[in-house]
């Protein structure tokens, strides 16, 4: 078995994260429109009719700004917290809750959240499991925590934040309570951040790594892949952007053969 996952948008402007297998796949999070969505994956030749759930990890604009639209549209079910619902003042047609460590089932994929470091209400990530392979989403994290350290171990491919460069943070123009804010513990993960857990946790049969949630100010797409690409050895790097969609990755729980992307995806996605 295996999953195919892509970043339909990753940063600030917006999030969205789609995980699937050939029946069945989930968004983690809706922080575009809803019309994006759907242009996003028609290009990524992904079928919105395969989607049967929504997950969202935390009430933040950019992570459920295309939520209520999406979900009416596609009447899906939306797995949510009560403090995201309450703070994000959401009104939704179909909400589901889930629970800490306690696995959600949609079709054969196994849904996971735990709670995380970040200043929101009741914010969550998510690992997506289909049979022996798990996928990652991790992102808006304060500070690598024992939850993120122990799912990450778990990880075939992972979506990671790294936010920001410190010497890029230092030196920008961003208000000095707005730095404090990010790096403040319950902010955002830096780039060396990132570096150290990924070098340090990283499990030997990860394949692909997509580093999440840049800040357009202070980093770079270029300067975080190099870096991370220096350690990488034979997992693929690569940076989730803020303006389009990536490719479509498939991972099979084998090391990456990087012939297998959306090229050659896209045909056995489309019903």
């Amino acid at each position: 078995m295996s999953l195919y996952i892509a970043a339909l948008n990753s940063g600030s402007n917006g999030n969205c994260y789609y995980v699937g297998n050939e029946h069945e796949a989930v968004l983690i999070d809706v922080g575009i429109s809803c019309r994006e969505v759907e242009r996003r994956m028609a290009r990524l030749g992904l079928n919105m009719g395969k989607v049967k759930a929504i997950f969202i990890s935390h009430e933040h604009s950019d992570h459920i700004s295309g939520l209520a639209v999406l979900c009416r549209k596609y009447k899906l079910p939306v797995y949510i917290t009560p403090g995201t619902m309450l703070h994000g003042r959401l009104m939704l047609d179909c909400v589901m809750n889930f629970t800490d460590h306690q696995p959600v089932n949609i079709g054969s994929l196994n849904i996971t959240p735990f709670s995380k470091l970040h200043d929101a209400a009741d914010p969550y990530s998510f690992v997506v499991s289909n049979g022996n392979i798990t996928i990652g989403i991790f992102t808006d994290l304060g500070a690598v925590c024992a939850n993120l350290t122990r799912y990450f171990k778990l990880c075939h491919a992972a979506f990671l934040e790294a936010n920001y460069d410190e010497q890029m943070l230092d030196s920008g123009r961003y208000p000095y309570f707005l730095k404090k804010r990010i790096r403040g513990g319950k902010g955002h993960l830096s780039n060396a951040q990132a570096l150290q857990l990924f070098i340090e946790h990283r499990p030997p049969f990860m394949s692909h790594l997509l580093l999440a949630h840049l800040s357009k100010d202070n980093n770079s797409p270029e300067l975080a892949h190099e870096l991370f690409n220096q350690h990488a050895g034979d997992v693929h790097v690569a940076v989730a952007s803020r303006y389009a969609e990536t490719a479509v990755y498939k991972v099979d729980g084998q090391k990456a053969d990087f012939s297998t992307m959306v090229q050659s995806v896209q045909m056995s996605l489309m019903l």
